[in-house]
């Protein structure tokens, strides 16, 4: 995958360190759902979120307590689909639920990506979330090379690849 390469010689040698180094411990660092799952199609992030009976009764039958804040649909989604949020070490925080198409990071030769907050199909697809350890979340928001090995793990788990860039001309494997 030549493109990925290119992708990694373009962080600086002591970020790609670090990039490197939590790839290779990612089960410690990045926790994905166990299988894919559209909690809520239509749904995109507003401020606040009324939930209908039908996704409550769904919720309460998993024994999740609904999140009504901006990025609560995204959160109930990935728990739905088996994903564990590990604790901060501040305890009453847990780690973040990533978006890994955020709008950053287009494939080469594209002028824009999957933006998944904005995207009612994919604001509650669990296999485009991940929670992520305050270090992987960074290195997500900042590195496209760590953008693009997230992306590439979705697509190897769950077939994702919502800008159809893997299925594409072998890119994969």
């Amino acid at each position: 995958m030549d493109w990925l390469e290119e992708l990694r010689n373009g962080v600086p040698e002591h970020v790609l360190k670090i990039v490197d180094d939590v790839w290779k411990q990612r089960d410690s660092f990045i926790k994905w759902p166990q299988h894919s799952v559209c909690f809520w199609p239509g749904c995109v992030r507003v401020r606040f979120h009324n939930y209908d009976d039908e996704r409550r009764a769904q919720l309460r039958a998993a024994g999740i307590t609904n999140d009504c804040r901006s990025n609560g649909p995204a959160v109930m989604a990935f728990l739905l689909g088996g994903g564990t949020r590990p604790p901060c070490q501040e305890s009453r925080k847990r780690w973040s639920i990533h978006h890994i198409y955020d709008g950053k990071f287009p494939f080469q030769g594209s002028d824009r990506t999957v933006h998944a907050i904005k995207d009612p199909d994919l604001f509650t697809h669990s296999a485009g979330l991940v929670a992520v350890h305050p270090i992987a979340d960074a290195l997500a928001d900042e590195v496209p090379y760590f953008a693009w090995l997230l992306r590439l793990e979705a697509y190897t788990l769950f077939q994702f690849d919502p800008d159809r860039v893997f299925g594409i001309l072998g890119r994969v494997g």
